[in-house]
């Protein structure tokens, strides 16, 4: 199973070192264009079985699968370019181009198509992402989601969830990671040396995730087993409340549909 991915920015990049680090593609299948040289020099050395040109169209040719991993506002020149055949499955990456977009710049309209919607927690195998597919069957809906497991959860949604579903688990990252920022910000003010608050904080939110990921549970009954009657973590709970953190989350995440 050859896999041509087109553009190696931060995305791009990410699934070429996700693909690289799983078992189910060699590294010898996978290919990655970008029209400068700089990122795919780098995504060579760490991975030298990659195989990498400045060419889109040189990629696509001979290739199982096609990930589209530029810009939105590239797609349709960049696909123009590939000329994609019918018995090729596309996955792009561009968020907020729907299939029936992608449909119009394609040779093969009836060809199998995937929406994917990782986040850059892709390249650490531990991923949230989003697939939503149009013209494939049991078969090929299978294999991508066996294929990008290896880099986390994944979860097939309808196409209309697509925009919600990208607010939780794609921009979330960066809503959590605000977080951890701002936690630090508190621990040095406290005291404590900057990498020791990053590692505190980060390792909290890797324990919390795996309280949620690992057992049958809610967030609300874990904190009821943190917050003991007056108690400082309630403390600081109420304090969120009252300076409105829930609100936040949820302005933020509706604002990114």
């Amino acid at each position: 199973m050859k896999i041509a991915i087109i553009g190696a920015g931060n995305m791009g990049g990410s699934i070429a070192r996700g693909l690289a680090k799983g078992s189910l593609i060699d590294d010898a299948d996978i290919i990655v264009s970008n029209p400068s040289a700089g990122k795919l020099e780098k995504l060579k050395m760490e991975f030298p079985g990659i195989s990498i040109t400045n060419n889109n169209a040189e990629a696509a040719t001979g290739a199982d699968i096609v990930i589209l991993a530029v810009k939105p506002w590239f797609i349709e020149p960049v696909m123009r370019e590939l000329k994609l055949k019918s018995k090729q499955i596309l996955i792009s990456v561009a968020a907020g181009i729907s299939f029936e977009e992608l449909a119009h710049y394609v040779v093969a309209p009836e060809m199998p198509m995937f929406r994917l919607i990782p986040n850059t927690a892709i390249s650490e195998l531990e991923s949230m992402t989003l697939v939503a597919a149009r013209n494939t069957n049991d078969e090929q809906d299978k294999f991508i989601l066996r294929l990008f497991s290896e880099m986390g959860t994944v979860m097939l949604i309808p196409e209309d969830k697509i925009a919600a579903a990208t607010a939780l688990a794609s921009c979330g990252i960066a809503y959590v990671l605000k977080y951890v920022q701002a936690a630090m910000q508190a621990g040095i003010e406290m005291g404590i040396r900057p990498k020791d608050a990053m590692t505190m904080v980060a390792q909290s939110l890797k324990g919390a995730a795996a309280l949620i990921l690992n057992n049958d549970t809610h967030p609300s009954v874990e904190i009821d087993k943190v917050t003991t009657p007056g108690g400082i973590t309630i403390k600081g709970i109420n304090e969120l409340e009252h300076n409105g953190f829930t609100s936040a989350v949820i302005q933020a995440m509706k604002a990114s549909k």
